[in-house]
């Protein structure tokens, strides 16, 4: 399916359907008319293959205790296998309500109160809260930025452990929103220093399926033919891939038996729930019939970025747009256009988007903001559109009052 036909038959209304990106404009942006352009689900319908499987389920009727089948795991383990070299073993899943949730519980099973959580920014600010939230330290590590260009700082980064004792790491592969997919040897470097420091590592896959070009997730796990497997701990989801997040059901794999018997003995006194019946169904039918589907989606998400750079970089090169290896978040940086503490007035009032904003990733990323390009080409041109035209009134008039940097 050419992406024409993919964009005409999945995309969907999603005003008065309880959707948290469209229909909470007013209550999280105070205003309900913006382009939502923000939290990362998409703008279109699953695969058919998912509302079919749902669709059989509901109509059967009965909605009652429920366990895995081993077509699951057929599904899921073949996934894994074919696309990122990944065998599975069954003893070695758990199954979490999602990522997020996931993430607080490796946070209490592994580690003490005050002890310290190290995190790579700028990164998905429930990390930061959920170290926060948690009553542990949280250490920030920045990535190097080069003209939005994001590299892995090692000396940086052993040097916080050692400076704070960080207990675990919590990665993100591929990286929302510095949009890199981590390659083998960077991130064989960036375990090997947690292995010579005794630091878990919490691998966070959830955008695997999204990268483009050349780009090839590389599974935490897998690395150098699973080096680290004693310190990793893996959480990925169809979630993300068929915009599923509702359905609550996220994957945790760990190959370890001490870490799986610890993380066992703390999760049975916090949670008796395994999985939900309908986001396993959805999952599975996913991962059986939802790969052709998921082609066409990437090739709609990735020519939106192409179409938003190419866009950008001919009329208004001063705004710095940050490659898009993997995920559907185009992270761009608007500081040599507008004040970054003017930030919001320009892209809310002036361009009329809703978007997540750069400091909620990392207090040093002020002036920059994440696009969700997971929606129609129609809504890319609009909101890219209203970014040249408003960022060329303001270069006319100087209504914000910058610098002489606007003559560039």
């Amino acid at each position: 399916m050419n992406m024409e036909e993919f964009v005409e038959k999945y995309k969907v209304e999603r005003n008065n359907t309880t959707s948290l990106k469209w229909d909470l404009l007013e209550e999280r942006f105070g205003d309900p008319d913006l382009l939502a352009m923000w939290v990362a689900d998409m703008d279109f319908r699953t695969s058919d293959s998912i509302t079919e499987a749902l669709t059989n389920r509901v109509n059967h009727g009965v909605f009652g205790y429920s366990y895995v089948p081993q077509s699951y795991f057929d599904a899921y383990f073949k996934w894994m296998e074919e696309r990122y070299s990944f065998p599975l073993k069954k003893e070695w899943i758990r199954y979490s309500t999602g990522v997020v949730a996931a993430l607080y519980w490796f946070i209490n099973a592994f580690t003490e109160p005050e002890d310290s959580v190290i995190i790579l920014t700028p990164v998905y600010y429930p990390f930061h809260n959920a170290v926060r939230d948690c009553g542990r330290k949280l250490i920030t590590c920045p990535l190097n930025n080069d003209n939005g260009i994001f590299t892995l700082d090692y000396d940086r980064f052993e040097q916080a452990i050692i400076d704070s004792r960080a207990k675990l790491y919590i990665h993100c592969s591929p990286h929302n929103p510095a949009g890199r997919v981590w390659t083998e040897e960077e991130q064989d470097k960036l375990f090997e220093i947690c292995k010579k420091h005794n630091v878990l590592i919490v691998s966070d896959e959830i955008h695997q399926d999204f990268t483009y070009e050349d780009h090839k997730h590389i599974p935490a796990a897998v690395v150098k033919g699973g080096k680290y497997r004693d310190l990793i701990i893996t959480v990925n989801s169809a979630s993300k891939t068929f915009n599923l997040a509702a359905l609550i059901h996220s994957n945790i794999i760990i190959t370890d038996d001490i870490l799986r018997e610890k993380y066992d003995n703390y999760i049975k006194t916090v949670n008796q729930t395994d999985f939900n019946t309908m986001g396993l169904t959805a999952a599975e039918a996913g991962y059986s019939g939802g790969g052709e589907w998921l082609e066409s989606l990437k090739s709609v998400i990735y020519s939106n970025f192409v179409y938003a750079r190419d866009t950008l970089n001919k009329e208004l090169p001063e705004i710095k747009v940050t490659p898009m290896e993997g995920t559907y978040l185009m992270f761009i940086n608007l500081n040599k256009i507008v004040p970054a503490e003017k930030t919001k007035e320009f892209i809310q009032d002036r361009c009329r988007l809703a978007v997540d904003f750069g400091e909620w990733f990392g207090t040093d990323y002020k002036g920059y903001v994440r696009l969700n390009l997971a929606t129609t080409p129609e809504n890319v041109k609009i909101a890219i559109t209203n970014i040249i035209k408003e960022a060329k009134l303001l270069k006319e008039n100087d209504d914000m009052n910058v610098p002489s940097l606007l003559s560039i």
